[in-house]
């Protein structure tokens, strides 16, 4: 295939189309942010559509805002239950980039993409946390049933889905370097004569490491709690039950240890982060990580190269490649119920735009996680401060072990347990989402009206 290169005019009108187009977005964009300084933060936001001027023969990744939000409709489209969307707004956060593009310009307000479901009166509230490399219309299967319990509301968290798009700017990793490249000079402290090393470089070094390991971590996990809670007030909500899914888990746990007082009951699906490198027992992924495909990849893992990164970079066959993962994840390699063609296309389509977009909340993979899936500060050393009462389930073929939440359930004061859905891998709640719910409303029994034998766990699923 080949095509001319336009004229030399054509190119100067070209740019100029660009620029106008480029103004008007700026324009807009202020327009928005002036309006939305005298409106109520959880406003449904209208956000006018304008057909783009780009030439699509330069438009390497096929996809937009529009893009996302539309095939998120498409994909609802499925689920019978009446439904809000909203952006809400949650002010404006740290400085972003300097491309007008997914609404990520500098001190632009930031925004929730939100989806509430229509309920009975007086249902308890429901919040629903996506994972990694998701968004919260993974959980199509779910808001049909859980919406005959709950007053159901999913999000897609900051820098995901349809939600703002941000400059991710954190660098944890580099502050946990520092803290062990201190400590590694720490061990020869007392064999270095006085002369060169006097007190007062010793409290230097010393005040480093303690100031270090105080905000190891915080800058990223802040990220998300932080925009989680400026959401939530937003939204004026207390008293909920939370549930996060792998690493919406992860986030959903950590908000809880530093928000308990707005939490009823916290539920986390196959979640992450409850295990180190150093505490895993796991020899399949010790053998995997002494190949070399093992080495390329951490050091992959180590670069921030992301999945999603390829999707990009493979540009308008990126699509391709996200339907041949779907198909298989969920057809040919699925543990339980197989998406239907309708299901599967509508999926495939989501699944691409949200990947494929600006990269942001994404970014986080390296600095919360170690090769492997590893929490580098795991929740387990937290347990004992856990305030909020806690149901894990997981797919019976989950590649997330559940082990990590046993040990963690040894040092909670809270009531704990753990559930496993039979026919399900980590996404449970795709997999097999019958047996999903029926471990959601059990977890949920004590505060949920009273059926008949309501207290004795539902046929098939198992308790770990």
């Amino acid at each position: 295939m080949s095509f001319r290169l336009p004229h030399r005019h054509r190119w100067s009108n070209l740019l100029a189309t660009m620029s106008e187009e480029l103004s008007a977005a700026a324009t807009a964009a202020a327009a928005a942010a002036a309006s939305a300084a005298t409106t109520s933060t959880s406003t449904v936001v209208t956000k006018t559509s304008s057909k783009s001027l780009w030439p699509n023969v330069l438009r390497w990744i096929p996809t937009s805002t529009d893009h996302i939000i539309a095939s998120e409709k498409r994909l609802l489209s499925i689920v019978k239950t009446p439904y809000k969307q909203e952006n809400v707004n949650i002010g404006s956060g740290p400085p972003g980039s300097k491309v007008r593009w997914f609404r990520s310009t500098s001190d632009d307000a930031r925004f929730i993409n939100t989806v509430t479901f229509d309920s009975k009166e007086d249902s308890p509230t429901l919040v629903m946390i996506h994972g990694y490399g998701a968004s919260q219309g993974f959980f199509f299967r779910n808001f049909d049933a859980l919406s005959k319990h709950f007053r159901v509301i999913a999000i897609d968290q900051l820098g995901w889905g349809g939600s703002s798009r941000p400059d991710f700017t954190c660098k944890s990793t580099e502050v946990h370097a520092m803290i062990l490249w201190h400590a590694h000079l720490l061990k020869y402290v007392h064999s270095i004569p006085m002369c060169y090393w006097n007190i007062c470089m010793r409290k230097t070094l010393l005040w480093k490491i303690l100031t270090c390991g105080a905000t190891y971590n915080a800058e990223t996990e802040a990220w998300f709690i932080d925009s989680f809670e400026a959401w939530r007030r937003s939204k004026n909500l207390s008293n909920f039950v939370l549930l996060g899914h792998s690493f919406g888990g992860y986030v959903a746990a950590k908000y809880a240890l530093k928000h308990p007082e707005h939490i009823k009951h916290l539920i986390l699906v196959g979640s992450a982060g409850f295990t180190s490198e150093e505490d895993s027992k796991s020899e399949r992924i010790v053998r995997f990580a002494a190949t070399w495909k093992g080495a390329v990849i951490k050091h992959l893992w180590e670069s921030n190269f992301t999945p999603q990164k390829l999707i990009r970079g493979f540009g308008p066959f990126g699509p391709n490649m996200v339907r041949k993962y779907t198909t298989a994840r969920f057809g040919a390699y699925s543990t339980g119920q197989v998406l239907t063609a309708e299901e599967s296309g509508l999926l495939t389509d989501y699944v691409y735009h949200t990947l494929a977009a600006k990269a942001s909340g994404e970014l986080c993979l390296k600095y919360i996680f170690a090769f492997g899936a590893f929490a580098r500060v795991p929740l387990l050393k937290s347990a004992s401060e856990w305030k909020v009462p806690t149901t894990f389930i997981y797919g019976h073929d989950d590649w997330m072990s559940y082990e990590g939440a046993q040990e963690a359930r040894k040092y909670m004061k809270v009531p704990c347990e753990i559930i496993r859905v039979p026919q399900g891998g980590h996404f449970a709640f795709i997999d097999n989402p019958a047996g999903f719910h029926d471990a959601v409303l059990y977890g949920c029994r004590g505060f949920l009206p009273r059926e008949q034998d309501s207290d004795s766990l539902p046929e098939g699923l198992i308790s770990a």
